[in-house]
């Protein structure tokens, strides 16, 4: 039996056993008593036992043993930052500023991963292992559309890679370990459950969806792991609701698709059309006479893109990509972003009812220039 299931089968036990043992728990050995100095009343507490019911207990030593097993994998990101402008008064320059994050090995040999915005700006990276060794780690690759960041670190000897699982196989329910470095502490665990998988948010804007997980996710954790019960990498923590009671992570079967750009490229080249796209809406019917409300709708061309030069127009629907079905926005943004930049593809769309075939060479896509940070 997998360790996930004995997990969860263990703590139905203790749901409906334990539970129920200790609320019948009211008795108490020995109590000990502090005398006071002054002679006034005892102070007296019950001596705690120490020791849960059984089936609790080897819940405990399951999760405390999964967390051992992947602290010696996890790092501590440092990062140095440009110091602000100096202000109208300012004789005096003010200093660099400093961030940090999480972090994990994926690689013996020096390769570690964490999120972009945990290295944005950095003009100094520090990593620090579990075992307190520290050392420089330079940004190899970097991806600010997936929160995607990999780093480097030379002359660190026995490191230890935690294996990336099949985020796919991941089910809701299931329960999940988040280690991570929150608030600057030294490496901490939260325990929770896949809350939702199939989360779409806004930095997933190839149509890629995130992992949702009630594991508290704190400033800090961006970075580390998020574990299942297998000791296997699922997701790289990226971001929370304010309180932390949300957090969301990035499939580890999307990291496994972007480190091999990564480490070859420095980035991440992602397909592009070129369209401005929305759900079909039953609303759509008649006007664009269509049988029914599936595949995407062209609100806009870019001039001079792909999708124009290859004759898609404004009113398309478009139900197909070289061979796979669209049933709505993000499928077409998946597929476009992993087609390779350059191929000719085969767009099915249908235009004032009739079905017709364009093909398009897909472009690269281009990151908006992003607004200088405050006071630089």
């Amino acid at each position: 039996m997998s360790p996930s299931r004995v997990v969860t089968g263990l703590i139905l036990v203790v749901f409906l056993g334990s539970l129920a043992g200790c609320a019948g728990a009211t008795g108490g050995t020995a109590t000990s008593a502090a005398d006071s100095p002054t002679g006034a009343s005892a102070v007296a507490w019950k001596e705690g036992q120490g020791t849960p019911p059984p089936e609790l207990a080897r819940v405990n030593d399951l999760l405390a043993d999964l967390a051992q097993r992947m602290k010696p994998g996890l790092v501590h990101v440092r990062v140095g930052r440009p110091a602000p402008a100096k202000d109208d008064s300012g004789e005096r320059q003010p200093e660099p500023r400093r961030a940090s994050g999480s972090g994990f090995v994926i690689d013996a040999r020096g390769i570690v991963v964490t999120n972009a915005h945990v290295v944005e700006d950095a003009t100094s990276v520090q990593v620090r292992l579990s075992d307190g060794r520290r050392f420089p780690g330079t940004v190899i690759g970097k991806d600010t559309r997936v929160d995607l960041a990999l780093l480097k670190i030379d002359g660190a000897s026995n490191l230890m890679a935690l294996p990336l699982g099949d985020s796919n196989r991941l089910r809701v329910g299931e329960l999940v370990l988040a280690l991570g470095h929150p608030f600057g502490l030294e490496q901490t665990v939260s325990f929770g459950i896949v809350s939702r998988k199939g989360a779409p948010l806004a930095i997933a804007a190839p149509g890629f969806d995130f992992i949702q997980t009630d594991a508290a996710v704190n400033p800090g954790n961006s970075g580390g792991p998020l574990v299942n019960m297998a000791g296997e990498v699922v997701g790289v923590n990226s971001m929370a609701a304010r309180n932390g009671s949300i957090g969301f992570a990035i499939p580890a079967n999307l990291v496994k698709m972007l480190v091999p750009q990564l480490v070859a490229k420095g980035r991440v080249e992602w397909g592009w059309l070129g369209v401005g796209i929305a759900e079909v809406g039953e609303e759509d019917l008649e006007r664009l006479k269509l049988r029914e409300a599936r595949g995407v709708l062209v609100r806009s061309v870019m001039p001079g893109e792909p999708a124009e030069k290859g004759g898609v127009r404004p009113n398309d629907v478009i139900v197909a990509l070289d061979g796979v079905a669209l049933d709505g926005p993000r499928d077409l943004q998946r597929v476009v972003s992993t087609t390779p930049v350059g191929k000719r593809v085969r767009i099915v769309l249908v235009r004032d009812g009739q079905e017709t075939e364009v093909e398009v060479t897909i472009g690269l896509y281009k990151e908006p220039a992003r607004e200088p940070a405050p006071g630089r």
